[in-house]
């Protein structure tokens, strides 16, 4: 039986490891890293935060599968989880010295992400170790100083595909919106809300935008579509709140 250990990393900033991650990076015999096509910077940036803890680490990379997109979406992305642990056991086996694998997951692996589905899907299954890492919600009001929430109230955290789907949740006041790659954002009344709004979040590359939804949408979705050009892949993530 092998020891998991899927390390939270924050959003790109090595700053953000705790002294957890530093930890279990340290002890790891075997760091299974992604690779994307056109986004080989974010395999360089686990990697480099890897060496920034140690300099004689294994290093596993493999290549992540393309989703099947003539399927409804949900089997599309159990299909993908079910390529990507075959994928995952495979590397392991071919390192039968590695006793302690590890991942390191953007943010937090509790958070939108599917690395603990994918990890639940291995056979034999492995001791589990999660280390929590900083969510781009955290940093995204981190960086525009805003509380989350207002006084004595909840959020919402959900996705551009569901706001896109089904509209404003009712009864909602404040809402933070994660992989949406479509600035669903613009179908909403932009008087209605007040929008803050951040890319690439916590690295040198950080864009912010804030404001009157009806102010700031359009040089959002223009800085977005530069910003996507110029880097080959973008990640951001935005809060909406009602305007009193």
């Amino acid at each position: 039986m092998i020891d998991l250990h899927l390390i939270g990393i924050g959003t790109g900033n090595p700053d953000h490891l705790t002294g957890e991650a530093r930890r279990a990076i340290a002890q790891a015999d075997l760091f299974l890293v992604p690779h994307k096509p056109g986004k080989s910077d974010l395999a360089d940036l686990r990697t480099q935060i890897i060496a920034d803890v140690r300099d004689d680490a294994k290093i596993a990379l493999f290549d992540m599968p393309v989703r099947d997109d003539s399927l409804p979406y949900l089997a599309r992305v159990d299909a993908w989880h079910d390529e990507i642990a075959r994928i995952w056991a495979d590397t392991i086996a071919a390192h039968p010295d590695a006793r302690t694998v590890a991942l390191l997951v953007w943010g937090d692996p509790s958070l939108y992400d599917s690395t603990l589905r994918i990890a639940a899907r291995l056979q034999p299954a492995p001791r589990l170790h999660v280390v929590a890492g900083i969510t781009s919600v955290q940093a995204l009001t981190a960086a525009h100083a805003i509380p989350i929430n207002t006084l004595n109230a909840p959020v919402t955290i959900s996705t551009g595909r569901r706001l896109r789907d089904h509209g404003w949740p009712q009864g909602c006041e404040t809402l933070v919106v994660m992989l949406d790659g479509e600035c669903t954002f613009q179908t909403l009344d932009g008087d209605a809300y007040d929008i803050w709004w951040g890319a690439y979040l916590g690295m040198p590359e950080q864009i912010l935008e804030a404001g009157r939804l009806s102010d700031v949408s359009a040089r959002i979705i223009k800085r977005r579509a530069e910003a996507r050009a110029a880097h080959g892949w973008i990640m951001d993530t935005y809060l909406l709140r009602l305007r009193a």
